[in-house]
């Protein structure tokens, strides 16, 4: 089995092959660079040191949102390209699942949390049971300090890990205190490489999706779209 994994719907883009189950190669940028800049060379340099095979893909994984839009759109359009080209199936996989999994075996509920501006983040609560991460709530965009609140009734402790933490750890440490704890900084964005994992597990499942079918999950409009829904609403 041989997976193609692209992320760019945070602030960090990366891009990993998996060849028979063992992650072959993994690409990850967070810089100052856009990744229009970045996913495409990052895939080629790839692609030319290790030597993939391109025409050997089974599928190609994506995170799927939510996320950055623009950041999303590249992502997703890149995937499908590539699916389409080989008439391969694209394996979507949540970004916050694919957060989630950076934290193996822990008994506290894992929180990632992506800055969604205002004030709110894009979230889920996760927890380890049975040697299975199981996804406790509905993925949300959420003010943080109504979540807070949730968490702070629900759990004795709780692992944050994603771009929100850079954001708000003050508020958090805040809330919960002695409470909450972070993941450490090579853990705390989503990675391509624990995307193909997932990706690899869902292959089996017979989970892809025809490239021309597959759409990406924003679980709220962008800016652009409430800006222009708000001038409609005003002229009326």
């Amino acid at each position: 089995m041989n997976i193609l994994g692209i992320d760019a719907s945070g602030i960090a883009g990366s891009i990993a092959y998996m060849k028979d189950n063992r992650l072959m190669g993994e690409y990850y940028i967070c810089n100052k660079l856009t990744h229009s800049e970045t996913i495409m060379p990052m895939m080629e340099h790839m692609k030319e040191l290790i030597g993939i095979e391109l025409n050997q893909l089974d599928a190609v994984a994506v995170t799927s949102g939510p996320g950055s839009f623009t950041g999303l759109r590249i992502g997703v359009t890149t995937a499908k390209a590539l699916a389409l080209a080989l008439d391969i199936p694209v394996i979507g996989i949540p970004t916050l699942d694919v957060l989630a999994h950076n934290i193996t075996h822990n008994e506290d509920a894992i929180c990632p949390i992506m800055d969604a501006r205002r004030g709110q983040v894009y979230t889920a609560s996760y927890q380890w049971k049975n040697n299975e991460l199981v996804r406790l709530t509905e993925y949300l965009a959420i003010d943080l300090e109504e979540y807070l609140q949730q968490l702070s009734d629900q759990f004795e402790r709780v692992t944050f890990l994603g771009d929100g933490v850079w954001q708000y750890e003050d508020k958090i440490r805040q809330k919960l205190r002695e409470r909450a704890s972070f993941a450490p900084s090579y853990l705390m964005l989503q990675r391509a490489g624990t995307l193909t994992a997932l990706a690899a597990i869902e292959y089996e499942k017979g989970n892809g999706i025809d490239a021309s079918e597959f759409v990406p999950m924003y679980l709220r409009k962008s800016q652009a779209e409430r800006e222009r829904e708000a001038r409609m609403n005003h002229d009326y």
